[in-house]
């Protein structure tokens, strides 16, 4: 009996020694779980604030780029309809460095500014940065200067998104919505989403995409591409009307030679921008009369040949990818036009003229390379652009939204031949290597 009530003592110690033991270890998990679980729900809420912020930016880009992409259209049909205005690009010049000089010194940064608030070197993008940029642009494009409309629709979206970083507390947040802002401007513009996102991803960072902040850019980038899509733009979606050419040793071969062929074109464009910004600041380093004397350059080139590579040139490509007729050097005088105009202190953009060149290029280079026409104009019309802004996926991506997936294996190809052969160049000298 009394080794039973021995036994049976032993037995309760070591039961409640075990039940001890055990809620210890629950204690110790619920410390440890209790402050993940936290973390986690916080965290969650702070991507549902992106993402709610993100959709936001994307509405306010998908208007200001509306606006201002429709202002373009306008414009240019005017100066279309009046080619006389040509005369007035040289006041034109000297208006926009007189407004820049009096209001918006900082502004004439462009670019430069969303790279800066991107690493932190400043807190947001300036919104007096969208009249000036959208104000210059227009009148740009009213007066014939040879310039694009992408790096201000990319500005004024950053501008956008910049009014709600102070709402986000992390700073990397606040970095991934002016990610998404720049995939907003892109979008509403161009109306490819899906390009956009890739732009904004592969931008910052020279080769490189940077996916922290491809969920925010996704919402953003479809809110902008269908907001800006009901206030009338559209993508310039073309139908090749020809059949996907069967992936043989001599078809890539030919396409590979296509695509160095605009990596080189790209480069040549980076080349020359960068290096006319610098001569043309040691040569005339009065900056009105340096836009004044290129604005009367330009205008005496557009009176000369019909205006063929002021504003958009977007006819370029028209009769590019319709196999109309070209000159051989149509890709080249609109290289030069496009990085004198920039270099001189116009605003505008060179994706869009990245863009003409590769069509033009491209259908220059179809008959030797025995390609169809159209299709080589797509083809180089990506490609381009690829070597111009140092990106890969984005240019792609354009050429499936734009021209149809059938192509999409020639896309890949075409672009990464020229992403390899630009150097590493870029129209962004800030993109980090």
């Amino acid at each position: 009996m009394r080794r039973e009530i021995r036994e049976n003592r032993v037995w309760r110690k070591k039961f409640f020694a075990s039940r001890s033991t055990i809620q210890q270890g629950v204690g110790k998990m619920k410390d440890r779980v209790g402050p993940m679980v936290s973390g986690w729900l916080k965290r969650a809420r702070q991507e549902a604030l992106l993402v709610v912020l993100a959709a936001a930016a994307g509405g306010i880009a998908g208007v200001l780029t509306a606006v201002f992409g429709r202002g373009v259209l306008a414009v240019t049909a005017l100066r279309e309809a009046q080619p006389w205005l040509l005369v007035l690009l040289p006041a034109g010049g000297a208006v926009i460095w007189l407004v820049y000089a009096r209001w918006g010194k900082e502004c004439s940064r462009g670019m430069a500014l969303v790279f800066d608030a991107e690493e932190g070197r400043r807190e947001d993008v300036p919104l007096l940065l969208v009249p000036l940029a959208v104000g210059a642009t227009w009148l740009g494009h009213l007066l014939g200067a040879s310039v694009g409309r992408e790096g201000v629709a990319v500005q004024i979206a950053s501008a956008g998104a910049s009014l709600l970083t102070p709402a986000l507390q992390r700073q990397q947040d606040r970095r991934r919505l002016l990610v998404a802002g720049v995939a907003a401007g892109f979008a509403g513009l161009f109306c490819t989403p899906l390009a956009a996102v890739f732009f904004a991803l592969e931008l910052f960072r020279a080769g490189v995409a940077v996916y922290d902040a491809l969920l925010p850019a996704l919402v953003a980038a479809w809110t902008a591409s269908a907001v800006s899509g009901l206030l009338g733009m559209a993508p310039s979606a073309v139908d090749l009307g020809i059949a996907a050419p069967a992936l043989t040793g001599p078809v890539l071969l030919r396409l590979a030679v296509l695509g160095a062929a605009c990596g080189l074109a790209g480069w040549l464009f980076v080349a020359l921008l960068h290096g006319l910004k610098d001569r043309l600041g040691r040569w005339l380093p009065n900056p009105c009369l340096r836009i004044v004397l290129v604005g009367a350059l330009v205008a005496v080139i557009g009176f000369a040949t019909g205006s063929r590579y002021n504003g958009l040139s977007e006819g370029l490509s028209a009769a590019a990818m319709a196999g109309g007729s070209l000159y051989a050097w149509d890709w080249l005088a609109k290289l030069c036009l496009t990085a004198v105009c920039l270099a001189a202190g116009f605003q505008g953009g060179e994706v869009a003229p990245l863009f003409t060149i590769g069509a033009a290029l491209g259908a220059v280079l179809a008959l030797p390379l025995g390609l169809p026409v159209p299709l080589a104009a797509a083809l180089a019309y990506a490609a381009v652009f690829a070597a111009g802004t140092n990106t890969l996926a984005a240019p792609i991506l354009v050429g499936l939204e734009l021209f149809g997936g059938e192509y999409f294996g020639c896309f890949v190809l075409v672009c990464a031949a020229s992403y390899l052969c630009n150097g590493g160049h870029s129209i962004y000298p800030q993109a980090k290597s």
